[in-house]
């Protein structure tokens, strides 16, 4: 930030010097001499400090920090008063044992005269007042500790600290945003550079390879170079024995320079009713129609060779000769090729009278491999069947790309409605608004002063950001202009806003408020003692106007009120569903502003909840570690249920050194489900994890493990708002992983 404030204070030089305004200009270099805040430089106001305390100008130092207190501490949450209140106190206590160990105690004593008043009601000041008249308090137990120069080496560089991140988080002007701007264009310009440059350098060496290839096939047509390329490729196919399908097999290796193959087919395709697979031939006979159809094009193209033997009579003798071995070539291919189909066809119906089916299908492949002499593996039945009918990847990962903003563990990460931006919040209360294309550069930052339990985007206005604290208050965030424009106090005997979320129509959202927990969610002794259903207090539902900001009115909850943790709308906003603490799903129309269906979902809380894609069963997680489908239709009725692991429903658990372990109780989205909904996304300990949804199967199937974390998952997001899908994981070491995927359509 120093360096932003020179270069703009060099840039208004100019401007007004340009522009004639002397006054001004003269008026402003005496501004900049006489800056009490020395541009920002923590290193210069530091030193200001300690120059003071050296020339024992207790007034000048009071001054001093009296200003530094009004012009940058008030305007901190209230949470940082103490750490203020601290640094000023050790700065006093600084500047006394630097009198002390000078031999001034006439400036100690000058001290006490001026601040008793002050410091006498103080508890931490009430044994410093007989300082001045120890003959030794160096070696003193109560004074020793201060006359170290270990301690007066922390206390610098804490306070150094301090000034640092508050000038690093404190809202600037746009004007200082100048110089970000001017260097972000710079790597554009270089980024653009450097890619002319290796275009360019492409376009060189394919128009060299064009002259090279030009040079020496110039005098064959081109049909009779494809035709010796067909043969070779056929044959090389036919040995490897690696699709039942010529466009399978050039697409599964494209694939597999991309992605892992985490998801394996069938073993064998489909048979007739009736038939084993040991009597259709298994892969070998599922091989032979391509192989024939080649087999037919090469004749073809051995025929049409024939026709077109007058267009060679320009050409030389020996040119012809080899024209003539390459048709050589490829009549024996032929013959290999029908050798070798007749083989495999015997072994197919032979397998029949052996167990162990491996030998059968493996004997043509060692037969083959030794007719050409080349060197390769054997591969099992198994392999050799999964790569005959492998299935492609759902997804291609375009890239991943790192934020690293946040310093603690990251509680909601969401993607606004249009897919350009991305609000996170973390425990100590930052929130972050950044965008991603076509770079990551963080839009808004703020600290809040009360802690922050919830967090949701607007939807009509995307830049608007509704943030729910643990003092009972719903603030509304513009992310543009940096400012609340307002907070709303929503119910003081219920302070904690667990859920927020906005009506698609954008004109009311509704918010969950509950009544203090007896247990800290941050408590690992509870979860260790495997105590549940920790945030069984009271609670209320409420609906209020956006516009406005003013309460519409409160949801009937049935039995009884209870916290509710999680809450979602339908595409339209008629319908809104509920997870709440005592483990019931609630389904409420939005119209009628009532409790349509409610079902026990969970042994324990529920965690999260979202509509399927459709909207006819909502999905349900947890504190029973179940990943539920119901059906909305049907009160209770369940469509599929599976068991997730601890690490993708919680509590998370980031383990240190010592034993020491951090809990964290889920607070976002759990999951979140592809453009199609025919995918989730789901927490892991070290990133996502997307799992293929299929109602059929008693177990979900993972697709792509996304990776990259070191640190547990704590809540995902799934944008789909781009033509690429883009993945959001966050984790409890402050990390947001932002993944770019690409649909493969079938």
């Amino acid at each position: 930030m120093a360096a932003a404030a020179e270069r703009t204070d060099e840039l208004v030089r100019e401007y007004l010097l340009f522009r004639g305004f002397t006054a001004a200009l003269k008026q402003l270099d005496a501004e900049i001499k006489a800056d009490r805040e020395k541009g920002f430089r923590v290193d210069k106001i530091v030193d200001q400090l300690q120059q003071f305390v050296q020339s024992y100008d207790l007034a000048a130092l009071r001054d001093y920090w009296s200003y530094l207190d009004r012009r940058l501490f008030s305007r901190l949450e209230d949470v940082y008063r103490p750490t203020v209140n601290k640094l000023r106190t050790s700065l006093f206590r600084y500047y006394l044992v630097h009198t002390v160990q000078t031999g001034r105690n006439d400036k100690a004593q000058e001290f006490f005269l001026k601040q008793a008043s002050e410091l006498q009601n103080q508890a931490e000041w009430k044994d410093w007042f007989v300082l001045p008249f120890l003959p030794a308090p160096d070696f003193n137990p109560t004074f020793a500790t201060y006359f170290s120069r270990q301690w007066a080496d922390t206390f610098i560089v804490s306070l150094h600290n301090f000034l640092s991140v508050l000038f690093q988080c404190m809202p600037v002007p746009v004007i200082l945003n100048f110089e970000a701007e001017c260097l972000r264009s710079s790597l554009i310009q270089e980024e653009n550079e450097s890619l002319r440059h290796k275009a360019e350098s492409s376009r060189m060496k394919k128009e060299e390879l064009e002259v090279e290839q030009g040079v020496v096939h110039h005098k064959l047509p081109a049909y009779v170079a494809n035709m010796d390329r067909l043969g070779d490729s056929e044959l090389d196919m036919t040995c490897s024995q690696r699709s039942t399908a010529h466009s399978l097999q050039s697409r599964g290796g494209f694939l597999s320079s991309f992605l892992s193959q985490t998801k394996k087919g069938p073993s064998r395709p489909a048979h007739p009713s009736g038939a084993s697979p040991t009597q259709t031939g298994g892969p070998l006979l599922a091989k032979k129609e391509p192989t024939n159809h080649q087999g037919t094009k090469g004749k073809e193209g051995t025929a049409s060779c024939k026709d077109g033997k007058s267009h060679f009579t320009g050409l030389t003798a020996g040119e012809s000769a080899s024209l003539q071995q390459r048709q050589k070539r490829l009549q024996e291919h032929g013959k290999e090729r029908k050798e070798l189909l007749s083989k495999g066809t015997s072994q197919g119906q032979s397998a029949e009278k052996k167990t162990d089916t491996s030998t059968a299908e493996t004997e043509p492949f060692s037969e083959l491999h030794a007719e050409q002499a080349e060197p390769s593996t054997k591969t099992s039945a198994g392999s050799a069947e999964a790569v005959g009918v492998r299935q492609e990847q759902p997804f291609i990962v375009l890239s991943q790309e790192e934020y690293g903003e946040h310093h603690s563990s990251i509680m909601y990460c969401r993607v606004d409605c249009s897919g350009r931006r991305v609000a996170s919040l973390d425990v100590d209360g930052v929130i972050k608004v950044w965008s991603f294309n076509p770079i990551m550069q963080t839009k808004a930052s703020s600290i809040s002063k009360s802690p922050l339990l919830s967090l949701e985007w607007a939807t009509k206005r995307d830049r608007l950001l509704l943030l729910g604290s643990g003092v009972g208050t719903v603030r509304l965030y513009d992310t543009e202009a940096k400012k609340n424009l307002c907070e709303i106090c929503i119910d003081e005997d219920m302070p904690r806003i667990l859920s927020l979320a906005c009506s698609p129509s954008g004109a009311s959202f509704v918010c969950s408020a509950a009544a203090q927990s007896p247990i800290s969610h941050m408590d690992f002794s509870a979860v260790s003692s495997g105590g549940k259903s920790m945030n069984q207090v009271p609670g209320k539902l409420l609906l209020w106007d956006t516009k406005t900001m003013k309460q519409q009115l409160q949801f009937s909850l049935e039995p009884e009120p209870i916290a509710i943790n999680c809450t979602a709308f339908n595409h339209n906003g008629n319908l809104l569903v509920t997870g709440a603490a005592d483990g019931i799903v609630r389904l409420f129309d939005m119209q009628q502003h009532e409790c349509a269906m409610s079902w026990k979902a969970h042994d324990g809380e529920v965690y999260s909840v979202e509509f399927s894609y459709d909207e006819n069963t909502v999905y349900s997680i947890g504190e029973d570690g179940k990943f539920i489908q119901w059906n909305i239709h049907r009160s209770g009725l369940k469509v599929s249920e599976y068991d997730l692991p601890s690490e993708a429903t919680g509590p998370f658990v980031l383990s240190g050194y010592s034993g020491y372990k951090q809990v964290q109780f889920p607070r976002g989205r759990l999951f979140a489900f592809d453009s199609e909904g025919n995918y989730m996304l789901t927490c892991s300990s070290t990133g996502g994890v997307i799992f293929k949804l299929n109602s059929g199967e008693k177990v979900l199937e993972s697709c792509l493990s996304l990776g990259g974390h070191r640190a547990p998952v704590v809540t995902v997001d799934w944008s789909t708002a781009m033509d690429c899908g883009t993945c959001l994981t966050a984790s409890m070491d402050g990390k947001i992983k932002l993944t770019t995927l690409l649909a493969q359509k079938s």
